[in-house]
């Protein structure tokens, strides 16, 4: 007995057909798919790697550029400090030696006025008070106050005679 389709075999045949095709485009698509994913997570892991070296690059140079850029200002900062220290420090020391050399200085000058000032009165008390004056080409002595000579002339109080012209 031959059999003769019916259009419900028909349709049975063309239903099971497209099942079995949409199962196998299915099978297809899910395989490309995981392949596309694994491609995908490759490439991914790839990229992130080579940002990752070229990040670690850039920071290595970026702590290169950091250590140059803070040392000049550093060097030249201690160097100003070095340069201020040390001129204060000289102008210091040089005033303090000019002001301790003053100081001895109008000590000798005290000494050695004091020592003037006792030969002057060593010397009025030893000549009483004798004083020689020169004046318009004439030379004069002063005698001391109350001396009972008939003077030329008196001044202050004190006579004067005339010694010689020159």
């Amino acid at each position: 007995m031959e059999r003769t389709s019916t259009a419900n075999d028909l349709t049975d045949r063309l239903r099971k057909r497209l099942e079995s095709e949409r199962r196998e485009i299915e099978e297809l698509t899910a395989c490309e798919l995981g392949k596309l994913g694994e491609n995908s997570l490759r490439a991914a892991r790839n990229a992130l790697s080579i940002i990752e070296r070229d990040t670690e690059e850039a920071t290595g140079k970026m702590r290169e550029l950091l250590a140059k850029a803070w040392l000049r200002p550093l060097i030249v900062g201690l160097s100003l400090w070095l340069g201020f220290f040390g001129g204060s420090w000289a102008t210091m020391r040089w005033l303090a030696t000019s002001i301790q050399d003053r100081i001895e200085t109008l000590g000798e000058l005290d000494t050695r006025t004091e020592w003037a000032r006792a030969m002057l009165a060593e010397i009025e008390e030893t000549t009483w008070g004798v004083e020689l004056m020169e004046s318009s080409g004439e030379r004069w002595v002063s005698l001391p106050a109350g001396t009972p000579v008939r003077p030329a002339f008196t001044m202050d109080g004190r006579p004067y005679l005339r010694l010689s012209k020159k």
